[in-house]
């Protein structure tokens, strides 16, 4: 036979296998950008005795919005997206040269779990897999878009991502999500139990999407954060509407194209990448937060992806310390702290901290003490530093007091200890402003920590 007429019968019966993959390739990279990577990678299927066309993964490089990156998607259509040793070790030589390259990485996920009847084989691939995605973050960024059901060691390589993107076809889970609700004595749907909503405590990076154009565009956006300089930031006029009212919302909407990452778990505490003044920052956004493992261990998450990118790190304060209860007492609240504070001392970038509403105990001390590593600290005119917070501190200082109005006392430490000029006072805060200035503040100290 006509080794060229062999060559097109072979692709044509290889792309037949991946044609809804390849699909949701060319849905999500730049048109005709796509070149493949190990294209005629095959093992048998000792379970069906078929040929895993592919291996069931599709490899190669691509554009998205003109930016380069390596693409891993999983063929759901061979063998329902099942890794095997092969397929282990065909996504890790996509990901050695990725590293190689210093090129980011896409992952189109699918499967449920691995191939049957590969044996202890497979889990030798898994554990080369994980380590090789482990040792690449930080270096380059990954992304892992959910495009169904992804469980078991599929779900672990999504968790090591900078950015894990669902739809509402999308379930994650360790196991299937049958089992796990049938061993909880319930009868629940995929979705109540992988689901984007569902994963309040999973504390992924995730962002919610339409569809995998809507994926390119916010790889787009977040390649232009890391990648795009902003030459010659201007200071912003002021905001006056900011000192009529200053809450996460309005915070929110300071940063410029801002891109909530985990905006399903620890709603209290928004993680955002975007810019202000046109530099590019990661922005910690507390709403009246009380601490407790989540919430922390959600900003060390943060800091490191700040710390890995050479992001500013800005944190907005409104904390009143931690949640004293008896669950986050018995819970790893105390390690995470430590594990953040491990972090954000690697952070060599610039560091900022504007008390905007409380700042109690811990809350200043993590999240805007200069003798934490914070370049500047503000806080806004009515702000509350203080070791505790009021009505606490009142019960305190002024327990020997029995005939003291007590709604008095309260006011009086509110008044003259939460007073952020105290902090002032000691050379603590850098200067005590107005909200509408926060904007001016930020860029000004921004330019001048890294021009």
């Amino acid at each position: 036979m006509d080794q060229m007429k062999r060559l097109r019968e072979r692709k044509s019966v290889l792309k037949q296998a991946s044609a809804g993959v390849r699909s949701e390739i060319s849905a999500l990279t730049d048109e005709n950008s796509f070149v493949e990577l190990a294209a005629f990678s095959f093992s048998k299927d000792y379970f069906y005795g078929e040929d895993a066309q592919g291996e069931g993964v599709v490899t190669g490089f691509a554009t998205v919005g003109g930016y380069p990156f390596y693409i891993v998607a999983q063929n759901f259509d061979v063998s329902f997206g099942g890794l095997s040793k092969a397929n282990c070790e065909k996504i890790a030589k996509t990901l050695n040269a990725a590293e190689k390259n210093a090129t980011p990485v896409i992952y189109l996920l699918h499967s449920l779990g691995v191939r049957v009847g590969e044996g202890v084989n497979v889990l030798e691939g898994i554990s080369e897999l994980l380590l090789k995605a482990t040792q690449l973050k930080g270096s380059v960024m990954q992304f892992a878009v959910l495009c169904g059901e992804v469980y078991g060691s599929a779900a672990a390589l999504a968790s090591v991502c900078d950015c894990v993107f669902f739809t509402e076809k999308s379930t994650f889970a360790l196991t299937s999500p049958l089992v796990l609700s049938a061993q909880a004595g319930k009868n629940l749907k995929k979705e109540e139990v992988g689901g984007y909503k569902a994963l309040k405590n999973a504390l992924l990076p995730a962002v919610y999407i339409k569809d995998l154009a809507n994926a390119a565009d916010y790889i787009k956006r977040i390649s232009d954060l890391i990648s795009v300089p902003v030459e010659d930031a201007e200071l912003n006029d002021a905001s006056p509407a900011l000192n009529r009212n200053v809450d996460a919302k309005a915070l929110f909407a300071l940063v410029e194209n801002g891109i909530e990452l985990g905006a399903n778990s620890c709603p209290e505490l928004k993680t955002v990448l975007g810019r202000i003044g046109g530099i590019a920052i990661a922005a910690a956004i507390f709403d009246r937060v009380k601490l407790n493992a989540n919430v922390v261990k959600k900003l060390r998450n943060f800091a490191e992806l700040s710390c890995c990118y050479g992001l500013p790190f800005v944190c907005f304060v409104d904390c009143a310390g931690t949640d004293n209860t008896l669950s986050v007492n018995d819970s790893t609240l105390l390690k995470e702290i430590c594990e953040y504070l491990s972090i954000l001392d690697t952070i060599d970038t610039a560091k900022i901290a504007i008390v905007t509403g409380k700042a109690i105990g811990l809350g200043y001390s993590l999240f805007a003490a200069k003798s934490i590593g914070f370049d500047y600290s503000y806080a806004l005119a009515n702000a509350q530093i203080a070791l505790f917070d009021c009505a606490a501190g009142a019960e305190i200082e002024f327990a020997n007091e029995k005939n003291a109005d007590k709604e008095k006392l309260k006011a009086l430490y509110s008044e003259e200890n939460a007073d952020p000029f105290n902090a002032a006072k000691g050379g603590y805060l850098d200067d005590v402003i107005e909200p509408q200035f926060i904007k001016q503040y930020l860029v000004a100290s921004l330019q001048t920590l890294i021009g």
